[in-house]
């Protein structure tokens, strides 16, 4: 390259490896100690997101303490990290549905409109056209298994409309959510469950 170049008045390197680091926005977050806080150590569980700001030497001995299952029972640690085998998202047995269940299946199955609120004015679809009473009586779909599931953790039929799923939901989420029970996290899994299965069921399409 030259030195003299029109093009190019300086070239950038790379800092030696043993360059001072920038100075921390944060200082120590360790009583009595003055230091940057240039390492960050999260806070504990149910405050996730959330950090201390230390020093090398006091983040060191902060690690050495952390327990994030601290106040937790043994059955409340083993369910967690059952839990955590999947992701903490509910699970069903799989297999085929009894002869009973595909009964169930079929009477509380989803009666949706799945025309999408096309109009007919000139009745050109319509014309001349006799339902047979028995076909329509039919359940329009037939819920698999992980649909039902979701349906009864809304306690729904599996008939309602969207609007009335999306109401469910919401009366659901206000009865379980901490804050509409003074703070109180006991109903957590609870209203994970309720999410979920909303969720699910607003990806197959019935809300």
């Amino acid at each position: 390259m030259k030195l003299d170049s029109k093009i190019f008045d300086r070239i950038r390197i790379k800092p030696p490896g043993d360059a001072m680091p920038r100075e921390s926005a944060f200082r120590c977050g360790w009583e009595g100690c003055d230091a940057a806080g240039t390492h960050k150590a999260p806070k504990g569980r149910g405050r996730e997101g959330q950090y201390h700001h230390f020093c090398i030497d006091h983040v060191r001995l902060y690690n050495k303490s952390y327990n994030y299952f601290s106040g937790m029972g043994d059955d409340d640690i083993a369910a967690y990290q059952k839990d955590s085998i999947t992701g903490h998202r509910p699970t069903w047995t799989m297999g085929v549905n009894s002869a009973g269940e595909q009964r169930e299946n079929v009477r509380r199955a989803s009666t949706r409109d799945w025309t999408g609120g096309l109009r007919d004015p000139f009745d050109m679809f319509e014309r001349g056209f006799k339902p047979d009473p028995a076909a329509e009586a039919a359940p329009k779909r037939r819920l698999k298994t992980l649909e039902k599931k979701s349906f009864d953790t809304l306690d729904l039929e599996g008939s309602e409309t969207a609007e009335a799923i999306k109401a469910r939901y919401k009366s659901l989420v206000k009865l379980y959510h901490p804050d509409a029970n003074g703070g109180d996290r006991s109903s957590e899994d609870r209203l994970r469950e309720i999410i979920q299965a909303y969720n699910f069921l607003k990806a197959a399409g019935f809300c």
